[in-house]
């Protein structure tokens, strides 16, 4: 017989109740996830939200409480493409802007065009998003990645390396001139030799520029 006072009745462990905000977040990182694997493998226009549920583990109904369509649903996945982008952009361009900004924006134009090698990035970024969202939303969505553009020449202008000049005019063209020729080397037989002399040319283009 145990002695008075010495026993003490377990308490049962309970896990914690996840909060509304965070079963939002979980679904919600669930299904821009799984759309992520499927339309770089498969593409907008054969991926149905039926598979993108499915991949996800959550019911079509959780997917129109969060999203209002595939195109929405799309967005999603393109916005998280940009912020990878510009975590990228950042480690190319942030090593040398401070003591040499010219150099910092020829390492992030070259991060850029890098990025849009991988073969998901491309289906989503340059092949399918045109289609899939429309110009005015792609420029929206991508305004962080140009704001950084605009930057890196403000900068190199105020160091004296490039002629003194609007930058949001420039900044657009070389923004636009990358966008294109990434899409080039994308639908290339031969992606690496495109990417060779796609950065090849920007490099000379960049040097053109230079004071």
């Amino acid at each position: 017989m145990r002695p008075a006072g010495r026993y003490r009745r377990p308490v049962p462990r309970t896990t914690p109740r996840r909060t509304q905000q965070e079963r939002t977040e979980a679904t919600t990182t669930a299904l821009v996830a799984a759309a992520r694997e499927l339309f770089a493998q498969d593409g907008f226009a054969a991926t149905s939200l039926d598979a993108v549920v499915a991949r996800a583990g959550v019911t079509k109904g959780a997917l129109y409480h969060h999203f209002a369509g595939k195109r929405e649903l799309f967005a999603a996945v393109f916005a998280g493409e940009q912020r990878r982008l510009l975590a990228e952009l950042g480690l190319a361009y942030e090593e040398d802007a401070e003591r040499d900004p010219w150099t910092a924006l020829e390492r992030g134009c070259a991060a850029f065009l890098e990025f849009t090698q991988e073969p998901g990035v491309q289906r989503i970024f340059l092949l399918d998003a045109t289609a899939a969202l429309g110009w005015e939303r792609i420029r929206e969505l991508e305004s962080e990645s140009l704001a950084l553009m605009q930057l890196g020449i403000e900068r190199a202008v105020e160091a004296g390396q490039i002629q003194a000049r609007p930058a949001a005019p420039l900044a657009h063209l070389l923004f636009g001139g990358i966008c294109e020729i990434a899409m080039v080397v994308a639908r290339s037989p031969d992606q690496r030799a495109a990417h060779r002399e796609a950065a090849e040319e920007l490099g000379r283009l960049l040097e053109a520029l230079r004071t």
